[in-house]
């Protein structure tokens, strides 16, 4: 394959799954800067692997898998904590005039953020809908563990959440 062919399919699939990318790497960052470094390096650790993917999965799994391990790894090797970017910079979102959308969405945010690294990945997953065989693939841990796991992430998420009824 040509080298232009490899770019327009790498700038494809980026234009497809840029808005998991994002999601990702903005909830495994910790302010704006961060932020923008770690969607680089996610994006240099998909081009440099591009060409050695294999398709023993598929393209949506693989891209998750390299970013939350590019994620991952990062955080290890920096283990900050500061502010957060701000959800509509990291989103791209419009400012929105529903104030209360923003604020549930911030809070919950913030909950996701207080959660381990891999159950992170999980509800992440999760909430982009994925079903428990494409986390259990895509994190390399068996169904049926995924499936106790995000039972036992979401109790967890309900009793951190200060706005219970």
């Amino acid at each position: 394959m040509m080298n232009q062919d490899i770019e327009k399919e790498f700038e494809d699939a980026i234009a497809e799954y840029g808005g998991i990318i994002t999601k990702i790497c903005y909830y495994f960052s910790t302010n704006t800067d961060e932020f923008k470094d770690l969607r680089q390096e996610v994006l240099y650790y998909l081009w440099k692997g591009w060409t050695k993917f294999r398709g023993d999965a598929s393209l949506s799994t693989w891209i998750y898998r390299v970013c939350f391990n590019t994620c991952i790894s990062y955080q290890r090797k920096e283990q900050r904590s500061k502010n957060k970017v701000p959800i509509e910079e990291a989103l791209f979102l419009p400012a929105e005039n529903d104030s209360e959308y923003l604020e549930r969405y911030r809070t919950m945010h913030k909950l996701i953020g207080r959660l381990n690294y891999e159950d992170r990945a999980i509800i992440l997953m999760w909430l982009d809908e994925k079903n428990y065989e494409e986390i259990s693939e895509m994190m390399g841990i068996n169904r049926n563990t995924i499936a106790t796991r995000l039972k036992r992430i979401k109790e967890k998420l309900e009793r951190m959440n200060p706005e219970k009824d």
